[in-house]
């Protein structure tokens, strides 16, 4: 089997879970370990960290930090990192992982988007306690000028935006770039009354 068909199913089998099936692929391959711990794949350039992460493997996740030696900041096509993705689709264990193994916590993707911005569109609070705990800043802005609570308000779930308004009370004194409050968003997408 060629290099580009077992990335492939590298891929498959992050996604699926089957560390095992990884570990017997690999094993032996030093060529195969080296070239996915740089290895970009796809046309969004994620690397089998961004997969594991954007699924919830947190086992494969400690096999390619602990044993393949991935850096945790590795970024795809998109500057996305795995804390980006493990934000977005509220995979808290593997978020407090990468956070340990020394994740920024406030990096950017495309268009200034930070792990917690995307924490915020997922309505999820314990991945956005996590986060914030470990130091993530409300109020950076996306290229937008909007920051957390903005994305908060827009997604309308009212314990998220009483918590970001707890730790960070001034997070709501915010405009975007096109003048537009957390409330002008909140109203314009029906959630005005959890503002």
């Amino acid at each position: 089997m060629n290099e580009e068909n077992t990335l492939k199913r590298l891929v498959k089998l992050t996604q699926d879970g089957q560390l095992n099936l990884i570990k017997k692929e690999i094993e032996g391959n030093e060529t195969l370990r080296y070239s996915i711990n740089k290895k970009h794949l796809g046309k969004s350039g994620d690397t089998l960290l961004h997969y594991a992460a954007r699924h919830g493997h947190l086992c494969i996740m400690r096999f390619l930090v602990e044993e393949i030696e991935m850096d945790v900041e590795l970024y795809n096509c998109d500057y996305k990192r795995a804390l980006h993705e493990a934000a977005s689709m509220g995979q808290g264990q593997c978020v407090s992982y990468l956070l340990a193994k020394g994740a920024k916590i406030d990096c950017l993707k495309k268009a200034d988007w930070t792990p917690l911005m995307m924490a915020c569109t997922r309505r999820n609070l314990a991945v956005i306690r996590e986060l914030m705990a470990n130091g993530a800043n409300p109020a950076l802005k996306n290229k937008d000028g909007w920051n957390s609570f903005h994305i908060a308000c827009r997604e309308g779930e009212p314990a998220i935006v009483q918590h970001l308004l707890v730790a960070s009370p001034e997070v709501w004194r915010t405009e975007s770039k096109t003048l537009r409050t957390p409330l002008h968003t909140a109203a314009m997408h029906g959630c005005e009354k959890f503002c």
